[in-house]
């Protein structure tokens, strides 16, 4: 089983930088969906131990304090000098691991619901080595990328282990010189006042050592890190974006991220996948849709044309027949199967939806009484009854494209204008009604 530290990130299922509101509902919703009495019997027990290590999380993360301490430094960041589990408040955490997990958590890969996190959070013995926290970044793709699957070379750099002090920090044959700041802990424990009367007491890592529990005088230490203990290493990386993925899918490039002393091995280097938004297709799962234009003529007569440019530069043509005089609307949709994005690790594809927008003609396209006359005579004319009044007015008009002035100054507060009326002035605006005089 690979060592591996518990992300407890993970475990509440939130990203790194949730703020606490976020951590706490996610606390309570995977508190609620994994508390033992809300299971069948025979899961309770599987149950109660998720439970307790989603407390535990919860209980480090929602302490700004103790959330920093792991931000930085992991569970390593809790450990007494000497190996031995500090927790928050004083807490051993690996006395609660114990009674968990039965002496660690080298159980955990086998909990319900939690697969690939399994590992070593304990490490089944104190101060053993774990692998180190992934680093998370966004990798922006376009759709024809994610249609055609992409290959891309980059160089990063990132921190490995200095070879020449073997990630110790000093010269060969020195010896770190215990930190009388912290009497080796590599933290400190401080009282903190948190209101009139009230103090909470935090545990932060040792300035004096950065939680080392040790230094190296200048003179000691490795010239080739200056006692960092590690160094940069550029390498190049090659970053393969598979046919067919999906917004917020994870590309991993195992043990890229950086090392860190004390760990066995690095965490991985994690891709985020950000899809570029189109300016021609919009995706839905596997589909696709594309809104194309056609003349009054096409939508009448049907068409057989070129119509766009797919995703992989081929032109898609749509033949179009209408049977029995049936006519094209505006918004109606052509489905086109199997032309929509690759399904990953198959042969399929999603489906393509064509959404229709019917362009009118430009005025003055009939010259003369005749071609107005030939349009009539071809287009359906039908009756309609007249409507019938009394009185019957010819009226004038012209044709708007819009119903912006709609309501505008036409005396009704909704077009902005205010409304008067001479009843009401009398009655409210011009005091008590005045008696005519005899």
């Amino acid at each position: 089983m690979a060592s591996e530290e518990l992300d407890l990130y993970e475990l509440l299922g939130v990203p790194r930088s949730a703020s606490a509101p976020e951590i706490k509902k996610a606390y309570h919703k995977a508190a609620l969906s994994s508390h033992p009495d809300k299971v069948p019997e025979e899961e309770r027990a599987d149950a109660d131990v998720k439970f307790k290590a989603i407390s535990q999380a919860y209980e480090i993360l929602s302490d700004p304090q103790n959330r920093e301490i792991y931000d930085t430094q992991g569970m390593a960041g809790f450990e007494r000098g000497g190996g031995g589990g500090g927790g928050p408040g004083g807490v051993d955490l690996d006395d609660i691991l114990a009674q968990m997990f039965g002496g660690g958590m080298g159980g955990m890969g086998g909990m319900p619901g939690m697969g690939g996190m399994g590992g070593d959070f304990g490490g089944g013995g104190r101060g053993a080595p774990k692998k180190g926290r992934p680093e998370v970044q966004e990798y922006e793709v376009s759709l024809e990328e994610l249609y055609k699957g992409k290959t891309t070379k980059f160089a990063s750099t990132k921190n490995v282990i200095c070879a020449t002090c073997k990630g110790e920090g000093g010269r060969e044959g020195k010896k770190g010189k215990k930190c009388g700041s912290c009497e080796g802990k590599g933290v400190k424990t401080a009282l903190r006042p948190v209101g009139p009367g009230l103090v909470t007491q935090e545990t932060l890592p040792c300035t004096t050592c950065a939680g080392r529990g040790s230094y190296f005088a200048d003179k000691d230490k490795c010239r080739k890190c200056k006692g960092a203990r590690v160094v940069s290493q550029r390498k190049i990386l090659e970053l393969y974006v598979p046919r067919g993925a999906r917004e917020g899918e994870k590309i991993v490039l195992p043990g890229e991220a950086d090392q860190v002393p004390g760990q066995s091995e690095p965490g991985d280097l994690v891709f985020t996948v950000v899809e570029k938004p189109h300016e021609t297709f919009v995706r839905a799962g596997a589909d696709l849709s594309a809104e194309i234009e056609i003349s009054l003529a096409e939508a009448l007569a049907g068409f057989s044309r070129t119509v766009l440019t797919h995703l992989d530069g081929r032109g898609i043509r749509v033949s179009v027949t209408q049977p029995k005089g049936k006519v094209l609307r505006p918004h109606d949709v052509l489905l086109v199967k199997g032309e929509g994005m690759p399904v990953k690790r198959s042969d399929e594809r999603g489906d393509l939806y064509l959404i229709l927008k019917i362009n009118f003609p430009e005025d003055g396209w009939l010259k003369d009484d005749a071609a107005v006359q030939r349009v009539q005579d071809v287009l359906p004319r039908e009756t309609e009854a007249e409507v019938k009044a009394d009185v019957i007015d010819d009226v004038s008009f012209e044709i708007l494209d819009n119903m912006d002035n709609f309501g505008a100054g036409s005396g009704d507060p909704r077009g902005g204008a205010e409304w008067e009326d001479e009843d009401d002035e009398d009655m409210h605006g011009g005091g008590e009604p005045q008696c005519a005089q005899q």
